[in-house]
């Protein structure tokens, strides 16, 4: 049979590995691969997502309870799930606004059947992939006149994999988090942090009534790899972490390795 292939530099069709995608079901934590997913038409959305959420609320819970052993092993569960692999499948693919761009290897996966094959694919072989570097583009920054802001483009299965890793380690550091913090979380925005700003300076006899407006110049481009890393700690999938952090950036067909910052 003639399939799309996944994993190699360029699309291409070809013959499938037995070993690759073909192999006997895994068996993880939602049980048999052939129980819970047969095709992508067929998932049971509803289950995959409380099954993710599920997990996500115990990750949270231990968290905030400090027990870091319990924490890193539901991780791991968390990181072999089958139902975390299609939910975060199906975020790159179908729900981010950006699932029609391709990365570096000119890839994008929009078909049910590609779909499928690709959930395989990282279920089964996700220990031995290696993080490939990002493909810069740029787009108009808001407000700033002619200046752009410069973006990187991961392949898919990067995508795919940084969604399974957020769900691992995002719960962790939720519970960690100050209360009145709102960049860059789950449900919270710039509308909740206006809400909070304005609820001070409007209360009774409010103390403080002016508010610093500030912006880290370039804060991405900056970030310390290293002390990133070290607060990660033990973090189950931290070697693939370093490697999203070192795979380096291409633009306009040159390659630069990146030694610090992050890509948007």
């Amino acid at each position: 049979m003639s399939r799309v292939s996944l994993w190699g530099g360029t699309m291409a069709t070809a013959a499938a590995p037995m070993d690759k995608l073909d192999a006997p079901a895994v068996a993880g934590v939602n049980g048999p691969e052939g129980d819970f997913f047969a095709d992508w038409d067929s998932i049971d959305w509803d289950r995959a997502q409380k099954n993710v959420r599920r997990l996500r609320q115990r990750i949270f819970t231990a968290s905030r309870d400090g027990d870091l052993a319990k924490v890193r092993n539901l991780q791991k569960l968390m990181l072999r799930s089958l139902s975390n692999t299609l939910v975060s499948v199906r975020r790159a693919t179908e729900i981010n606004a950006g699932r029609k761009t391709a990365g570096v290897d000119g890839q994008v996966v929009l078909t049910a059947p590609g779909k499928a094959e690709l959930t395989r694919f990282i279920q089964q072989r996700a220990s031995s992939w290696r993080a490939r570097p990002v493909r810069r583009v740029f787009i108009p920054k808001n407000g700033a006149g002619r200046k752009r802001r410069p973006l990187g483009i991961p392949v898919i299965i990067d995508r795919c994999h940084q969604a399974r890793a957020a769900n691992a380690l995002e719960p962790e550091w939720e519970a960690r988090f100050e209360a009145r913090s709102y960049g860059f979380r789950p449900g919270r925005g710039c509308h909740d942090a206006i809400g909070v700003i304005y609820n001070t300076l409007n209360g009774k006899n409010p103390q403080r009534v002016w508010i610093l407006d500030a912006d880290l110049a370039a804060a991405f481009d900056r970030i310390d790899h290293d002390h990133l890393l070290a607060q990660l700690g033990t973090f189950p999938a931290r070697d693939m972490v370093r490697q999203w952090l070192k795979a380096g950036v291409v633009e306009r067909g040159r390659f630069t390795p990146t030694e610090e910052g992050t890509p948007q």
